[in-house]
């Protein structure tokens, strides 16, 4: 299993900033995306930013120009730095990965695809 640790949730008043970072951790032969999800109360979980190994990158419409994600692939962690804070953008964040572990008989080789989300940290946006 791949452990993402997330941190950087918090409280933030409108208009602030916020920066979300998630560290990959295992046994990864090569990671192909990271990004990061986010769920509302009563809302089904979204996309928020996702970027992949070539620097491919998506943003949500809601955030495009507010949020800017980054990645650094050698050390499989990716940051959300979040700025003109919204109250709706007040939801859980979850980081997500997916990619490949090493084979079983080394990491020489890839071996089993993985997807793994981390566990979430919270985000609130109030005065």
């Amino acid at each position: 299993q791949v452990l993402l640790a997330e941190s950087g949730g918090g409280l933030a008043q409108p208009g602030g900033s916020l920066t979300l970072s998630c560290a990959a951790s295992g046994r990864i032969f090569t990671m192909v995306g990271m990004g990061w999800y986010r769920q509302a109360p009563g809302k089904e979980r979204e996309l928020v930013a996702r970027v992949n190994a070539g620097g491919g990158i998506n943003y949500a419409d809601s955030v495009k120009g507010r949020f800017t994600i980054s990645r650094l692939n050698a050390e499989n962690t990716v940051y959300l730095q979040m700025n003109t804070l919204k109250p709706e953008d007040t939801a859980v964040y979850y980081c997500s990965a997916h990619g490949y572990y090493c084979s079983p008989s080394g990491c020489d080789r890839p071996g089993p695809h993985f997807e793994d989300w981390g566990q979430g940290t919270l985000v609130t946006v109030s005065e």
